[in-house]
């Protein structure tokens, strides 16, 4: 690395880690975590606690492992200064806020929140952890917000259990749609610049999900199974059965984002839906719900499941070609967790316990956040200044 970009470099990690170095206290636990960031930044191959600790200079796992099990610090105390930082570097009025989660294989069954489950696109049946994600993306860049480790049941309910693997008594069982829920209290009361949400079917079909979007006057578009009911008429009709009557003039087609091979376009459809008969929106003056369809471009292109579905809720008069622009901005937190794994090592800890989970997972956040930032940074100062006003003659 040239000298002048190794100076930035470590000038742009320095004004990161002065956000967060009066959270760890002492001097001692100060330096180790600006060490365990810097590992995690670094060419190492795994960014487990020994070759962390190695690139270090350090001879054994010794402090880096006490920095996540030991050491007092809040890793949640942390995260709110990470808000920051993402806010300055990439924030804009028309943020997304992405939710989304991801599983950890992990040997046995010692570690906070572990089952078998399946992980992965393929639905493979692992054992694991599972942690909620929420990523924020802008025309700026994309990174990771905020994350909590998902504990089922069977773990809440035996205590024992969770007092071996350092789960205080005061966290109970929340589902998945409920953590979610929590971190996008957080980044909206911590003022990040947002107008929208965007998640999958497991927080979409969750009613009080999308109601405490809704409460919050912030627009969602969220996937929703075919067999969704969406309050038509005195009972309610599936998704996929009030999508059969749309007219064939209602589809648009538009391009959903960019594939391997350049914009994938789809054809699209919107209706507007009637308020619900118990429905809360006279709160919300000037919004309304929508449905949003997706097919493919041909009968025999259009899979096996047939169309996707969304419901959204949004400033009246969206047009159609946002609400698909936001459809597409999901998978910003898919392209977040991949980066975070193979660059900072999101995935790569070997701790246990239910604290150590979150203390390495926020500093592989803060490191993901430094790349992202750097790298907004770069584009910006590689646009063209604008120049002195000239008057050509020809």
């Amino acid at each position: 690395m040239p000298s002048e970009d190794l100076q930035s470099w470590t000038a742009g990690l320095d004004e990161l880690f002065a956000r967060v170095a009066r959270r760890f206290g002492r001097v001692e636990p100060r330096r180790q975590a600006r060490a365990y960031l810097v590992g995690l930044l670094a060419p190492v191959e795994r960014k487990n606690g020994w070759q962390l600790a190695e690139a270090a200079g350090d001879a054994r796992p010794h402090r880096m492992q006490r920095l996540l099990n030991n050491v007092r610090w809040d890793p949640r105390e942390v995260r709110v200064d990470l808000r920051n930082y993402v806010v300055d570097k990439l924030g804009e009025p028309g943020g997304v806020l992405i939710v989304g989660d991801t599983g950890f294989v992990k040997k046995g069954a010692r570690s906070a929140g572990v089952q078998r489950r399946a992980a992965g696109a393929a639905g493979r049946v692992e054992n694991c952890q599972l942690g909620v994600f929420l990523a924020y993306a802008t025309p700026r860049g994309r990174t990771l917000l905020d994350a909590e480790l998902y504990l089922p049941k069977s773990w809440t309910d035996d205590r024992a259990r969770c007092v071996q693997a350092g789960i205080p008594d005061s966290v109970p069982f929340t589902t998945e749609p409920a953590l979610a829920t929590a971190m996008l209290g957080r980044a909206l009361d911590g003022g990040v610049p947002a107008s929208w949400v965007a998640a999958d079917e497991t927080y979409g079909q969750d009613h009080e999900f999308r109601a405490f979007l809704e409460a919050r006057k912030i627009g969602y578009v969220v996937t929703v199974p075919r067999s969704q009911p969406i309050g038509t008429g005195d009972t309610g009709s599936r998704a996929d059965a009030v999508t059969a009557d749309a007219p064939e003039q209602a589809w648009k087609r538009l391009p959903a984002g960019d594939g391997a091979k350049g914009p994938r376009p789809y054809d699209w459809a919107m209706a507007t839906l009637p308020p619900h008969a118990d429905d809360d929106l006279g709160g919300s003056a000037g919004f309304q719900r929508r449905l949003l369809v997706r097919r493919g471009l041909a009968p025999d292109d259009r899979g096996e499941r047939g169309p996707a579905f969304w419901l959204c809720f949004g400033p009246v008069g969206t047009p159609l070609r946002e609400l698909v622009r936001i459809a597409g901005s999901r998978w910003a937190i898919e392209e977040c967790l991949a980066s975070a794994r193979n660059q900072v090592g999101l995935d790569q800890y070997q701790v246990r316990r239910y604290d150590g989970w979150h203390r390495h997972i926020t500093l592989a956040m803060l490191a993901h956040a430094y790349l992202a930032g750097t790298a907004a940074h770069a584009t910006e100062a590689s646009r063209p200044q604008p120049g002195s006003a000239v008057s050509w003659h020809v």
